[in-house]
Parts: structure tokens; sequence; C-alpha cells
């Protein structure tokens, strides 16, 4: 079912659906800042498989979506005094962090070796799925090897049944990826230079290292 949230009355109900379904481990499309994505419940294994399998990709584990800078607190051991100064400067948009999760988490995204990206998109359709949801696992909404959905019709084209609800917003207005960020070492290490420059991440972490290019 596609919901065309630019109509109030639609927003609501699409929103609701959406809350619904994650809750009950079936798929969702939503619109973020960057691209649109798949998203299910991080925490519901078969919901994380039923992604994979939507995308037709293996056990890559997928990026983690929260509607809160402080559920990253609970999704984390320690954070680095570096990972907290680039939340804070750059949340939420478009700038994953990838850092050590805490190991007491019950949930299965995949071969993630103990780490996990994770970013608070700055679109107020996901915000508030989110926020009733809690962390959602989120890649973007297109089969492998096809270009990223910038609409939720285009995400539909690709993934048809397999996924419960789609929320369309209309087109992304800036599909840029998302710039990702490695802080699971001693030095944060830059990985993807997407929306935000080397030069805006150094203002607030003057250490971090380029490994683009």
């Amino acid at each position: 079912m596609l919901y065309d949230c630019r109509s109030l009355a639609d927003r609501d109900r699409g929103i609701a659906a959406a809350i619904e379904a994650v809750k009950n481990g079936e798929l969702v499309v939503l619109p973020t800042d960057t691209v649109y994505g798949i998203g299910a419940d991080a925490f519901t294994p078969f919901a994380v498989k039923a992604l994979a399998d939507a995308k037709g990709q293996g056990r890559q584990a997928p990026p983690v979506l929260i509607g809160s800078r402080h559920t990253l607190d609970g999704l984390v051991f320690t954070l680095p005094r570096a990972a907290r100064d680039l939340v804070e400067a750059f949340w939420p948009g478009a700038l994953t962090i990838i850092v050590e999760h805490s190991p007491s988490l019950q949930w299965d995204l995949g071969d993630a070796g103990g780490v996990v990206a994770v970013r608070m998109p700055l679109h107020p359709v996901a915000l508030e799925v989110l926020r009733e949801t809690g962390p959602m696992a989120v890649s973007s909404a297109n089969k492998v090897g096809q270009p990223a959905a910038v609409t939720a019709e285009e995400a539909r084209d690709q993934l048809g049944y397999a996924v419960r609800a789609y929320l369309e917003a209309g087109p992304c207005p800036d599909p840029v990826p998302s710039t990702i960020v490695d802080l699971t070492g001693e030095t944060p290490r830059l990985l993807r230079e997407g929306a935000i420059g080397l030069a805006a991440l150094r203002e607030v972490a003057p250490d971090i290292e380029s490994r683009v290019g």
C-alpha cells in the first residue's frame, strides 16, 4: 500500500500503518534526507533477513536509523568523544557513524563484527516513524545493482509486494549518500565522503583521517 504523505490525512494513515507494520516484523519504505530507505525492526531477526532477501543481498549488515540522539546511548557500550561531538554537530543529518555496539543487544543484523553503522535522518516522516518503532535496520530502497529510489513509487516498482507500506513524500531534494565516519579506532576515519565534506568534519574533529580516494 502506498500512502502519499504530502496529504495530511494520508500522512497520518501512512505513518500509523508503517509503525504497525514494523512492530509486526514487516517491511516499510520511508523517505530520508538522502534517498528512500527500506526498513525493518532492528531487533526482529526474521524481519532483518526479509529486508536482505527483498533487496537480493547477502548477510551484509544494514545501517540502523534512530529517531533520537539519546537512543544512541542505549546501543553502544562507550561512545568516543569525537563521536559525541560529530553527532552534536551533524544530527539529524547525513552523517553515518560506525561504532562498537553493546554486546548485550538482542539483535542479529548480519555479519557486523560487533560494530554498527548508525544515523539519525533529517526527515520529519522518518523521524515520526522511528520515534515510535525504535531503531530500524534500513538500507537503500532498491534491488542490488539497481539505482537507489528517490521516490516511494520508484521503490515500489523494484520491491513490489515484499514491502507492506510505502510512504511517499515526493522526490528526494538532494539524493547524495550520507558521509560515513568510522569511530571504532583511536582516530576517526572518513570511509565515504557524501553530503558532509571532510573540511566540515575537521571543524568538529580535527584529527579525522581520510581513507577516501
